[in-house]
């Protein structure tokens, strides 16, 4: 089996503002001296494991990212009747076996993400601590797994400080997507009406505001070990071709969330090219310091793309072994196809 999955994606996204920077506008970064429009892998990873694709594939294998597993364990002690005094100091005891308390409080320092597993070992305890009537033993605070089925660990990656030892490496590295042109930024002002004006006395607008937005064409890189996410995931070759499946669906269908209300900003890739092998792994992203100009971007994309890949060949022998593509716009391959060849690569 090839050891690299690559996937190089363009997508197309209308007026929007995907994943915004502190100030709210959407997030730029400067390349080939030009600005650019760009979306955080932070923000396209948790989109991708919050999605239904991921749940309806990995169920029960997607696990949970919160710094307030503590406050949850308190709660479900006190609906088993203990005393509020003991399930706080017991929700105390098992939350900080996954990272340092903060002072006075339930909650976790830092986010700790917990597998299916380990979720499950929470709510045995739970149930035991609550029928004995006693605090948990050291031997019961054991709760952290080092081989667990959360798909999105698996490959994403888990860093516990205080806990190094449950530490998962990453299988996936994920690319911030950047535009392959250059952008501006725009401001829309916008009003909304009070249904309730008559407009006999006001005949303002009931609110204004601004909003920022761009629109934009995406390079997406996005590389698995896929040794690696196996041994992440136990060995279990069943589970690794299942969440492959459900990332690379992802990748290609689930749109970063925000401002999806104000945009409606819903895009599916236009172009995948996925490559299989043992070489090592390598973005395209050089194809796109020329930004991108003209009437039919997606075209001139396209032809970056694919002549940086000819060009790379000739140059350092072939960066892959297999390679498969969907390309939306000449009606060609499609992502069932792409699935089948990673499975079978």
């Amino acid at each position: 089996m090839s050891r690299f999955i690559q996937l190089h994606l363009l997508t197309s996204y209308p007026p929007a503002n995907l994943n915004r920077d502190d100030l709210g506008r959407p997030k730029t970064a400067m390349m080939g001296g030009v600005p650019r429009l760009r979306v955080s892998s932070q923000s396209l990873k948790r989109a991708w494991r919050k999605s239904d694709v991921f749940e309806n594939a990995l169920k029960g294998h997607v696990g949970t990212r919160t710094k307030s597993m503590g406050q949850e364990i308190f709660k479900a002690l006190t609906e088993k009747s203990v005393s509020e005094k003991k399930a706080s100091e017991w929700a105390k005891a098992m939350a900080g076996v996954f990272g340092k308390l903060k002072k006075d409080s339930l909650d976790i320092e830092q986010l700790a993400h917990f597998s299916p597993e380990e979720e499950t070992a929470i709510d045995e305890l739970v149930a035991t601590l609550a029928e004995r009537g006693s605090e948990p033993e050291t031997d019961e605070l054991k709760l952290l797994r080092k081989q667990h089925s959360a798909a999105d660990i698996a490959l994403f990656g888990r860093m516990l400080a205080s806990s190094p030892a449950f530490n998962t490496e990453a299988a996936c590295q994920v690319a911030h997507a950047i535009s392959v042109h250059k952008v501006a930024v725009e401001d829309d002002f916008f009003t909304a009406v009070d249904d309730l004006n008559s407009g006999e006395e006001d005949l303002g607008a009931g609110h204004m505001g601004e909003t920022e937005f761009a629109a934009g064409l995406f390079y997406q890189y996005v590389c698995i070990d896929r040794n690696l996410l196996t041994e992440n995931l136990g060995s279990d070759s069943e589970l690794t071709d299942k969440t492959l499946a459900a990332l690379i669906e992802a990748s290609a269908t689930v749109s970063p969330t925000g401002k999806q209300n104000s945009f409606a900003s819903r895009a599916r890739a236009s172009y995948i090219l996925c490559e299989l092998g043992n070489q090592q792994p390598r973005s395209l992203s050089a194809a796109f310091l020329k930004p991108v100009a003209g009437m039919d971007m997606l075209h001139s994309a396209i032809a970056s793309l694919e002549d940086a890949v000819d060009k790379m060949d000739t140059a350092y022998g072939p960066c892959a072994d297999q390679r498969s593509k969907l390309n939306v716009q000449k009606g060609e391959g499609s992502l069932a196809a792409i699935i089948d060849a990673v499975s079978a690569g």
